[in-house]
């Protein structure tokens, strides 16, 4: 797994920042997106059917839910 170089911290600009921000935020979102998306698939029936069409709180609750436990997998995975 590459690193960043061994920079003193003063050689580290906001503009470097601000781009590793963005690369693992738009990665975290497209990773977030994926697993929710895998979990409709591998789950009987139309979770995004329940929720958008026939207006299923407790389906919305679950993906929701599925949406945050993600997250957090992905938040830990990428802070280590």
């Amino acid at each position: 797994m590459p690193s960043l170089p061994h920079l003193p911290l003063a050689e580290y600009s906001i503009q470097h920042g601000l781009e590793l921000f963005l690369i693992f935020g738009l990665a975290g979102i497209l990773m977030t997106i994926v697993g929710y998306k895998l979990f409709d698939k591998l789950t009987p029936g139309d979770l995004h059917g329940e929720i958008f069409e026939k207006k299923n709180i407790a389906a919305a609750i679950l993906a929701g839910s599925v949406i945050i436990g993600v997250s957090l997998i992905l938040a830990a995975a990428m802070s280590s």
